[in-house]
C-alpha cells in the first residue's frame, strides 16, 4: 500500500468530496493563493477555482459567520483555522449558532459544516499558540468533535465529517502534517463515533488521541520489552464518545491509563475515567490513572515545554505503578487502616475527625 503524508491525506479527502458534491467549498486564511499555511490545500485553487477555494481576511469571527450562514442555506463549507487557538474568536458562531440551530429551528434548519485546523502545542510557540481544545468543544451539545492521529484515520474521518449533516470540529496537529502512513488509493470512509484499537494487549489499556498516540504507542513498545503487553486505543472521536470499546478492553486488561494533551481539570480523560469506573468498576484491579499536560499555560523555554507535555518515560513509569498495584496490595493497606482504627478504640480513646481524615479511614 502507498504511503502519503498527513497533509496529503487531508487534501485528498477534501478533493474527493469536492468532486463528488459541488456544494462543498473551502475557505480560510491563505488556503488559496498560498496553498494553505501548512500546504494542506496545495493545488486546490487551480482545480476548483476561486469560488470554491476562498482566501479570507485575518478575521476568524467574520469568515466563520459567513460559512455558518452558507451552511444554513444549503452549502457544505469547510472552514480552515490556521490554529485552533485563533478559533477562540469565532467561538460565538460555533457555540451559539452552528451547534444550536437545528434545535432552535425545531429541526428545520441544519448546519452541515466542518471546522478544521491545527490544534495543541507545536514546540516553542508560547502560551497563546499551544492550547489543546478537545475537551472545551466536546462540552458543547450539537457538534461532533474528532481529533486524529495518523493519515489513514485523517482521510477516512474527514470524508465522513464533510458528509455529516451536523457541525463537526476536526482537530489535527501542526507537528504531524509531514508524518507518513499507509492510505489506500480506493475510496473509503471511517465511522464517526468509534474508537480504534491500534495495538492488542492483555495487561493494561492505554487510551489516547491526536499526537499523544505517539507517546502511548512508544510507551507500549517499551513496556513490551519487560513483558507487559498494553492494548492501545485511539479515541479519534471525542464526541460522541465510544466508551463501550474502552470498557470492553478494560474487561480484558483490568487496568486503564489515559494519555492526553489537555489540562487535567474537566478534561477528556476525566469523562473517560468517570464512564469506565461507573460501568466497569468491578473489572478494575487498580485505580484509573492518567497523564496530562501541566495545569498551567505552556511556556516558551524548551525545558519547560518538555516538562509541560506527557512523555514516554513518565508514561511508562505511571503504567508500571498501575501494573504492580495488585488487589492484595490494596487489601493489605485497607487492613492496616482497619487495624489502626481498632487500636484507637480498644485503648478507649476518642478518635478525632482530623485523625480519621489524615489516615484515610
Amino acid at each position: 500500500m502507498r504511503q502519503i503524508a498527513f497533509r496529503e491525506a487531508l487534501r485528498e479527502a477534501m478533493q474527493e468530496e469536492m468532486r463528488r458534491d459541488e456544494r462543498v467549498l473551502l475557505l480560510g486564511e491563505e488556503v488559496a493563493e498560498y496553498n494553505g499555511a501548512y500546504k494542506v490545500s496545495q493545488g486546490m485553487l487551480e482545480e476548483f477555482g476561486e469560488k470554491r477555494i476562498i482566501d479570507t481576511p485575518i478575521a476568524e469571527l467574520g469568515f466563520a459567520a459567513i460559512a455558518v450562514g452558507a451552511a444554513q442555506n444549503g452549502l457544505r463549507p469547510i472552514v480552515e483555522f490556521m490554529t485552533w487557538n485563533f478559533a477562540v474568536l469565532p467561538l460565538d458562531q460555533i457555540l451559539n449558532t452552528a451547534s444550536k440551530m437545528l434545535a432552535m429551528s425545531g429541526g428545520q434548519v441544519g448546519c452541515p459544516i466542518v471546522f478544521r485546523g491545527a490544534n495543541g502545542s507545536a514546540g516553542q510557540l508560547g502560551a497563546q499558540h499551544s492550547t489543546a481544545f478537545e475537551s472545551m468543544y466536546a462540552n458543547i451539545p450539537g457538534i461532533k468533535v474528532i481529533s486524529v492521529s495518523n493519515p489513514y484515520d485523517a482521510k477516512g474521518l474527514l470524508k465522513s465529517a464533510i458528509r455529516d449533516d451536523d457541525p463537526v470540529v476536526f482537530m489535527e496537529s501542526e507537528v504531524m502534517y509531514g508524518d507518513k502512513g499507509e492510505v489506500p488509493e480506493e475510496e473509503y470512509l471511517l465511522p464517526i463515533g468509534k474508537c480504534f484499537v491500534k495495538r492488542e494487549g492483555k495487561d493494561v489499556t492505554i487510551v489516547s488521541f491526536n499526537k499523544m498516540m505517539k507517546i502511548a504507542l512508544a510507551a507500549a513498545e517499551e513496556l513490551s520489552k519487560e513483558g507487559i503487553e498494553a492494548e492501545v486505543i485511539d479515541v479519534a472521536t471525542i464526541r460522541p464518545l465510544d466508551w463501550f470499546t474502552i470498557l470492553e478492553s478494560v474487561k480484558k486488561t483490568n487496568r486503564l491509563v489515559i494519555v492526553e494533551e489537555q489540562w487535567p481539570f474537566a478534561s477528556v480523560s476525566s469523562e473517560i475515567a468517570y464512564r469506565i469506573q461507573k460501568e466497569g468498576f468491578d473489572y478494575l484491579d487498580a485505580p484509573i490513572r492518567r497523564i496530562t499536560s501541566a495545569d498551567a499555560p505552556m511556556h516558551y523555554a524548551p525545558n519547560l515545554v518538555a516538562a509541560y507535555l506527557p512523555d514516554v518515560p513518565r508514561t511508562v513509569k505511571l503504567i508500571k505503578e498501575v501494573m504492580y498495584m495488585k488487589n492484595n496490595y490494596i487489601h493489605k493497606k485497607e487492613n492496616q487502616r482497619f487495624s489502626f482504627l481498632l487500636q484507637q478504640f480498644s485503648s478507649q480513646s476518642v478518635l478525632p475527625l482530623r485523625t480519621i481524615i489524615t489516615n484515610g479511614i
